[in-house]
């Protein structure tokens, strides 16, 4: 049985560095960070690409025959540019929860990640090819990244909520 840390230790351990978890969070935070205003620099050119395309009035992209197409590649930018907001929304709050579990959080952040590329990606592949009306097979990765969304989020507003 060990005795207990006497305060004085625990003041010389705190002044050696932060802690491995304070580390990792700062690291979550910063590659959210950067996800995310990538994200929204990557969908934000999409957004003016699919704006040029109206402008220069392509049959490709404007034809009725075409809708499920410009549907879906509205979908991919609109959803692309909110994940990147969420990503950077969530790099905040990382400082506000830091009593969050590791292992929970690094799923938050992993599923987080992952549905900012499949939801938007997903979406953009399903516009590529159309068949009939319906979208390509590409759209398959939406709900995966939806629910990977959903977790991270769930996740997020329970460790939000468990914050003193």
């Amino acid at each position: 049985m060990t005795p207990p840390i006497a305060p004085a230790s625990k003041k010389a351990m705190s002044k050696a560095g932060p802690s491995p978890t304070a580390t990792d969070s700062k690291h979550c935070a910063r590659r959210h960070l950067r996800i995310g205003w990538w994200s929204v620099l990557v969908f934000l050119t999409l957004g003016i690409a699919l704006e040029l395309l109206h402008g220069f009035k392509a049959g490709w992209y404007l034809d009725v025959s075409n809708s499920t197409r410009r549907l879906m590649f509205t979908l991919a930018h609109a959803h692309g540019t909110l994940l990147g907001l969420l990503n950077i929304a969530f790099a905040v709050s990382l400082s506000h929860v830091p009593e969050w579990e590791p292992r929970r959080r690094a799923l938050a952040a992993n599923s987080l990640m992952v549905a900012t590329v499949l939801m938007p990606a997903g979406f953009f592949l399903g516009g590529l090819r159309v068949y009939s009306g319906d979208p390509g097979v590409g759209i398959v990765l939406v709900p995966v990244g939806a629910l990977l969304l959903f977790l991270a989020v769930f996740l997020t507003a329970r460790a939000a909520t468990k914050a003193n």
